[in-house]
């Protein structure tokens, strides 16, 4: 896979998060352990995907709040109502280098709900204001820093000077 090398660390989070699913341990509890095997590896599947998706797109960022955490990857959010240390997944994808926003200090939540979007695709918006406006993943971040959120692997530090 480009861009995410197979660590055996990687896959052993993946298994443990999918065979941990209520649904697959309730499988294998009443014998149907073929089952709960197929839809274990469907998962890690789905949750490999995911995270090349994020390491592939240039506004893919993971946003932890009182609501849980979202893995933004411009069309599609995966999300838990989990905070981040709960949610292996979003965990991994912060660990691995994506930024990892916390919005669990600010305050303001007006504020943070006015703000605009992120844009799916890395381009960049000229008139961002009104409804619907986005802006840059960058721009986005310097926003809510400004409001009072966390920043882990902030990629305006990559910028060149």
């Amino acid at each position: 896979m480009k861009g995410i090398p197979m660590q055996t660390g990687v896959l052993r989070v993946l298994r443990a998060t999918a065979a941990s699913w209520w649904r697959h341990k309730e499988l294998r509890r009443t014998g149907h352990t073929a089952l709960a095997q197929r839809l274990e590896r469907k998962a890690v599947l789905r949750d490999l995907g995911y995270l090349k998706q994020v390491a592939s797109l240039p506004n893919a960022h993971v946003i932890c709040g009182e609501g849980g955490t979202f893995i933004h990857l411009g069309w599609t959010t995966v999300s838990s109502f989990a905070p981040i240390e709960r949610f292996p997944l979003a965990a991994l994808a912060a660990a691995r280098g994506t930024p990892f926003i916390d919005i669990r200090p600010i305050s303001d939540v007006i504020a943070f709900a006015n703000l605009p979007r992120v844009t799916r695709d890395g381009s960049v918006d000229p008139d961002y204001s009104g409804p619907g406006r986005s802006v840059s993943r960058t721009s986005y971040i310097d926003m809510v820093e400004e409001l009072g959120a966390s920043i882990t692997n902030d990629p305006r530090l990559c910028r060149s000077t």
